[in-house]
């Protein structure tokens, strides 16, 4: 049914990139939702530039006393406290790299252990996307970035 920006977190910028010369618009920080047909509604919020953590929250919506109140459901971060002492450890390992890379380095060990397990097994790996899924999400991505772009750059 809708598709709407939120202007106050979200930012859209045109850049020029460094060895192409070539002018790039693309997101720094986006928060949006999304009504389907149904009226289940989805926000999502990304900011590119907000630091190495990642958190995802799970709300329920309801309608009472004339508002909307949003539920807490589930809250999910990273890194977990567990995934801190790992970042501390490939610190560690491999001085000087970027900080990324020591935050997603418990994620990506594990995914290519399932990987590998998939390979030398045979099957799908588990928890791991395909590629008719990614597919599918860079569908829905390329036709929502128009309507944001559009919402957000329009004066």
């Amino acid at each position: 049914r809708s598709v709407v920006a939120d202007e106050e977190h979200s930012s859209c910028q045109t850049l020029i990139g460094p060895s192409s010369g070539k002018e790039f618009t693309d997101f720094d920080k986006l928060k949006f939702r999304i009504v389907t047909k149904d009226g289940v509604r989805v926000s999502i919020v990304a900011d590119r530039c907000g630091g190495d953590d990642s958190i995802g929250i799970v709300t329920s919506t309801t309608e009472g006393k004339g508002k909307q109140e949003e539920e807490e459901l589930s809250r999910f971060s990273m890194p977990d406290p567990e995934d801190a002492t790992s970042i501390s450890d490939a610190e560690r390992r491999l001085p000087g790299a970027m900080p990324y890379f020591y935050v997603q380095d418990p994620d990506y060990f594990a995914l290519k252990q399932r990987v590998a397990k998939a390979v030398v097994e045979g099957g799908e790996a588990e928890g791991v996307a395909t590629i008719d899924v990614a597919v599918e999400t860079l569908k829905v991505a390329e036709y929502l970035t128009p309507i944001l772009k559009e919402q957000l750059l329009t004066e």
